[in-house]
C-alpha cells in the first residue's frame, strides 16, 4: 500500500486545527499552551494575542496568574527565541535544545572558552534562585570574569543557562527590562551532544501540534540540525510516527491517529499577532503564507508583522489605531469576510484598550513600507 497523500490545503487545515485556529478551545490558559506546545513570546503582548486567538473567553488575568505561578514559563527555547511553554514541558524542551544553544551561545562571541562559561552556570543558578535583574546578574558576573568579559559572558549565559523570565508587571506580565530566575533542576547535562531521548520527545510534540511536517520543517521548528531530526524520525517511523506524501512528493511525518481535517473545513478569519508560531514553525511556510506575501510579512531583520488570516492563509496586515483596528488586505475580500474580521477586531480592541492600546507602536515604521492594500478601519 502506498503512502497516504495529503494536499497543501489539508496541511493548512491540519495546522490550524492543532493550533486551535479553526475553532477556539474551551480550555484554560495552561492547558491551551500545552496543546499548542509553544507560544512565541518574543513580544510580551504577542503571547496574549496568541492565546486570545485560540481560547474561548480568553481572560488576560488568567494568563497573568499562570505566569506568576510559573505554570507556564517564558524562556529561550526553540529557534533560540523566547517562547511560553507549559512548565511540565520546559525541561525536556531545554534538554533537546542543548546542542543548538551550546553551539550558538558558547562560541567566540562570549570572549571566553566555552568550558569556562559553562563552569559559571551552577553558581549563576544558585544566585538566581530568587528573581534577579539583568543589572544584578552583570554585577555578579563582573566579580567572576571581570568587566571586559562581563557582557560577552552574559550574552551567552542568558540564552544557554536554564533561566526563566520572571514577571515584571506591566500590561503583559513581561516588560522590556527582563528579570530572570533559575528554572530549577540544576544545569542541563549533555554538553554538545544533548540529553538522550530529549530530541525524540520534542519531535513527537512538534508533530502533534504542527504536523504533518517534513524533516526540514521539524528542524526549522526547533532550529536543530536536520541530520539528528532525520535519524529520530526514521527510528520513530517503525510505529511511533507515520509517513505521508505531501505536495510535490515531499515526505512528511505525523503522529498516528492525529486529526487531519478535510481541506474544505471552514477556517474563520483571525487577527494574528507579531511572530505567531504558525508563521514561523515551518521551513516550507506556503501552507499558511502565500509565496508572494512571505517577504512582505516576514521582514529581512526578522520582524514578523501582525497579519490577517483569511480562509486559513495570510491575506493582509493590521495595526491598532484610534477608534479600532486598521486592516489592510493584500487582495479583494468578500463582504462576509470583512464582517467577520470586524467582529474579531471589536474583541481585540477591547483586549488592547484594557491593557495596551498602542501595542506594536515601535514597529509602526513598517506600515509605510508595505505595498498598497485595501485598508479599512474596523471600529472597536
Amino acid at each position: 500500500m502506498g503512502q497516504v497523500k495529503i494536499t497543501e490545503r489539508e496541511l493548512n487545515r491540519a495546522t490550524l486545527g492543532r493550533q486551535l485556529l479553526l475553532e477556539r478551545a474551551p480550555v484554560g490558559v495552561a492547558e491551551g499552551v500545552r496543546r499548542v506546545v509553544a507560544v512565541q513570546a518574543q513580544h510580551g503582548g504577542s503571547a496574549y494575542l496568541a492565546l486570545w486567538n485560540r481560547l474561548v473567553g480568553f481572560d488576560p488575568a488568567e494568563a497573568d496568574g499562570v505566569f506568576a505561578r510559573r505554570e507556564v514559563v517564558k524562556a529561550t527555547l526553540m529557534r533560540i527565541t523566547l517562547h511560553a511553554v507549559h512548565a511540565e514541558d520546559y525541561r525536556v524542551f531545554r534538554e533537546a535544545m542543548q546542542p543548538t544553544l551550546y553551539a550558538a551561545r558558547l562560541g567566540s562571541r562570549t570572549g571566553l572558552p566555552p568550558a569556562e562559561v559553562r563552569e559559571l552556570v551552577p553558581g549563576l543558578l544558585e544566585f538566581a534562585a530568587e528573581p534577579r535583574s539583568g543589572a544584578e546578574i552583570r554585577r555578579w558576573l563582573e566579580e567572576r570574569v571581570g568587566e571586559a568579559a562581563r557582557e560577552g559572558a552574559w550574552w551567552g549565559l542568558r540564552g544557554y543557562a536554564p533561566l526563566h523570565h520572571h514577571p515584571t508587571g506591566g500590561p503583559w506580565s513581561f516588560g522590556e527590562r527582563p528579570s530572570y530566575v533559575a528554572a530549577g533542576g540544576g544545569p542541563v547535562a549533555g554538553g554538545k551532544e544533548g540529553v538522550p531521548g530529549a530530541l525524540e520527545r520534542l519531535v513527537l510534540r512538534c508533530l502533534a501540534a504542527f504536523g504533518p511536517a517534513s524533516v526540514a520543517d521539524v528542524a526549522q521548528f526547533a532550529m536543530v540540525r536536520r541530520a539528528p531530526v532525520r535519524r529520530v524520525l526514521r527510528e520513530l517511523a517503525d510505529g511511533a510516527v507515520e509517513r505521508l506524501e505531501g505536495p510535490g512528493g515531499v515526505e512528511l511525518f505525523d503522529v498516528p491517529g492525529a486529526v487531519r481535517p478535510d481541506g474544505d473545513a471552514p477556517a474563520p478569519p483571525r487577527l494574528l499577532g507579531m511572530w505567531d508560531s504558525v508563521l514561523l514553525a515551518y521551513a516550507d511556510r506556503s501552507r499558511v503564507i502565500p509565496a508572494e506575501y512571505r517577504r512582505v510579512v516576514i521582514r529581512a531583520n526578522g520582524d514578523v508583522l501582525p497579519t490577517l488570516l483569511v480562509d486559513g492563509r495570510v491575506a493582509g496586515v493590521w495595526r491598532p489605531v484610534e477608534g479600532g483596528i486598521e486592516a489592510a488586505a493584500f487582495h479583494e475580500l468578500p463582504a462576509a469576510v470583512w464582517e467577520a474580521l470586524a467582529e474579531e477586531a471589536r474583541s481585540l480592541h477591547a483586549l488592547l484598550a484594557a491593557r495596551d492600546p498602542w501595542l506594536y507602536r515601535r514597529y509602526a515604521h513598517w506600515w509605510a513600507k508595505l505595498p498598497a492594500g485595501r485598508a479599512r478601519l474596523l471600529p472597536g
